[in-house]
């Protein structure tokens, strides 16, 4: 009978290799017990391990949220995991330039961010879940892979934090601003998403699980599943996956957003080494 993981070793080896900037053998090639289940609990421990060290957690990451690629990752559902003060940053201006020099294999990925004002409701209603945001931005979310050339299974990504490297956060617009057709607009809104001038990809809201906003609902209907880890709290924000395909970044790049459909800025950032 295959033996149960040592849930403490795997996040001592993964936490190794975020903070070492390495990459390591995926743990589902090597371990046949290693799922979703306990790839949360590694994750939990590392997250633990991060709160020891003065990372304060301001919110989440949702993975998956492309359901084409479940089958491919043996997935039911979008992934989570938190993000910190230290890894989301705030945008100063429309062109900035950051480094990536703390990131391995690194991919760039446009997406629409929520802060809460309050709690979210379980019901999955979209209204109610939007009265309880207060502001809508757009951000690029910096994955990366610790497991060699992308090839990994779902568990591994829940252990390696959602493969989250960091969230580039642009100019957060109130609910209010943007109007009362708000969730028909983040169904329909298009982005295009260019390189150094050309056209790279472009997406819809829709390409996030039908809308950001179901994405929501659907981490909300995780955790629920998931009562020993904690729910969606007043003054968090929530990234809600890539709305275009994830693409491969290096530094001397400048890589930019045109956001049309809705009144959110896009974004242009250089990246260095």
């Amino acid at each position: 009978m295959p033996s149960t993981p040592d849930i403490g070793s795997i996040a001592t080896q993964m936490k190794a290799a975020q903070d070492e900037v390495r990459q390591i053998e995926p743990f589902t090639s090597r371990l046949s017990t290693f799922d979703i289940s306990s790839a949360y609990e590694v994750s939990h421990l590392i997250h633990e391990a991060r709160l020891a060290e003065g990372f304060a957690p301001v919110g989440r990451k949702i993975g998956f949220t492309n359901p084409e690629m479940w089958t491919l990752y043996g997935v039911r559902e979008p992934i989570w995991a938190y993000m910190y003060d230290k890894t989301v940053i705030r945008l100063s201006d429309k062109r900035q330039a950051f480094s990536l020099g703390r990131f391995t294999e690194p991919k760039i990925e446009p997406e629409i961010v929520f802060h809460f004002h309050s709690a979210p409701p379980c019901d999955g209603d979209p209204l109610s879940i939007l009265d309880c945001i207060d502001w809508v931005a757009h951000g690029f979310e910096i994955v990366q892979s610790h497991f060699p050339g992308w090839k990994f299974q779902a568990a591994d990504t829940v252990a390696d934090g959602g493969l989250h490297g960091t969230l580039l956060l642009g100019e957060p617009q109130s609910v209010a601003r943007l109007g009362s057709g708000l969730i028909a607009a983040l169904k329909s809104f298009s982005i295009t998403l260019s390189c150094d001038g050309e056209v790279r990809e472009a997406g819809k809201g829709a390409n996030v699980l039908g809308s950001p906003l179901t994405a929501l609902a659907h981490l909300i209907a995780v955790l629920t599943k998931q009562p020993q880890y904690a729910p969606l709290q007043a003054n968090e924000m929530v990234t809600t996956g890539t709305i275009t395909a994830a693409l491969t970044i290096h530094a001397g790049e400048t890589w930019q957003t045109a956001i049309e459909g809705i009144a959110i800025h896009g974004l242009t950032v250089n990246f260095v080494a």
